[in-house]
């Protein structure tokens, strides 16, 4: 297959790809968050082709994507007054909602579930794409299962060149990290994945909001999950990923002492000079939580390489969209943290 390369900025663009998401096909599309690989969510053969091309596990449910907010009420019933308002103070933007889902919604995008993913992205490209195919497009993260998320069109271009339809090329991702997901299915609203809709942005709205198990611990392998990204492990490069907490300098003192040829750090700007000698990677700034978030995946990218064996990492601390970032290194670590405080 001869995977198209499309600009947004290009006249035509979402024209063409909302013809290929029409007739079956799978397009990369650019959001605020990363890369999607969409596909017509109703069309169950386009939606088993996404599973194919990721390799990612059937029982992992897929993300409706609408280009507004009233759209949801065609695959959901039920819909809470919570979910509107949340659409009205965050969406377009980088926030899921789990909601009952109606029968129109093929049990291959739900995972078998009685629940469905939506949310409205904020790329002006990818909603037009939506509303030009006239279906909801589910896209999950345009990796191959399991590794780093894709932020550029280039980095989808490496894990599917000849794999798939076409790439829609919007720049760099914004965000940088999936969106935030809340279950609005339960009695109280539950935050199943973190993002760039803090937590303190939801309660802001919800006035209540329950932290879900698999954001702060890996879950068992067999549970049911209701959004992606809950329990496999994920976001990761090849090699162990060693999370090490602690001051700038007892974490520096703890890395050096057990730094092996091969090894890597991961790090913040400011932590670069403590790590003189061991090829140290920064990916962003510790004082700009932002940089964080938008770089981590391009450089978890960057440190997926089999000559590496093993990458120590250093996590921002604090809520908001540092609580996201700590989620993501969390899972790209299997939870794997060592406290330096107490190691040396």
């Amino acid at each position: 297959m001869q995977t198209l390369y499309l600009s947004a900025d290009a006249p035509g663009c979402a024209e063409t790809a909302a013809e290929i998401i029409r007739r079956g096909g799978l397009v990369a599309i650019p959001t605020e968050t990363v890369y999607g690989l969409g596909a017509n969510g109703l069309d169950e053969t386009a939606v088993a082709r996404i599973f194919e091309a990721k390799g990612r596990p059937q029982d992992n449910p897929l993300i409706l994507h609408v280009a507004a907010p009233e759209e949801m009420e065609s695959i959901c019933h039920d819909i809470p007054p919570a979910a509107y308002a949340l659409a009205k103070a965050y969406w377009p933007g980088p926030l899921t909602m789990v909601l009952p889902v109606k029968d129109i919604v093929p049990k291959r995008t739900t995972a078998g579930l009685d629940t469905v993913a939506v949310r409205c992205p904020d790329c002006a490209i990818t909603r037009a794409i939506i509303r030009l195919s006239g279906v909801p497009i589910a896209a999950p993260s345009a990796n191959l299962s399991g590794k780093p998320s894709t932020t550029t069109a280039e980095h989808v271009r490496h894990d599917h060149d000849g794999r798939i339809d076409a790439i829609v090329d919007g720049g760099p991702c914004r965000v940088g990290l999936e969106s935030t997901i809340v279950d609005l299915t339960a009695d109280r609203p539950r935050l199943l994945r973190p993002g760039g809709i803090t937590p303190e942005q939801l309660t802001k709205v919800l006035g209540d909001l329950v932290v879900d198990k698999a954001v702060t611990a890996q879950i068992d392998k067999d549970a049911v999950v209701r959004a992606p990204g809950m329990k496999y492990r994920h976001y990761a490069p090849q090699e162990p990923v060693v999370i090490v907490a602690g001051s700038r300098e007892k974490a520096a003192a703890y890395i050096r002492s057990h730094f092996e040829p091969g090894d890597r750090v991961l790090c913040f700007q400011e932590e670069l000079p403590l790590y003189a000698g061991c090829d140290p990677l920064a990916y962003g700034e510790e004082a700009d939580v932002n940089t964080l978030s938008a770089g981590l995946f391009a450089a978890l990218r960057e440190l997926d390489d089999p000559s590496i064996h093993k990458v120590y990492a250093r996590c921002p601390t604090g809520g908001g969209v540092a609580y996201a970032v700590q989620n993501r290194l969390k899972k790209a670590a299997a939870f794997h943290i060592v406290n330096a405080e107490e190691c040396l």
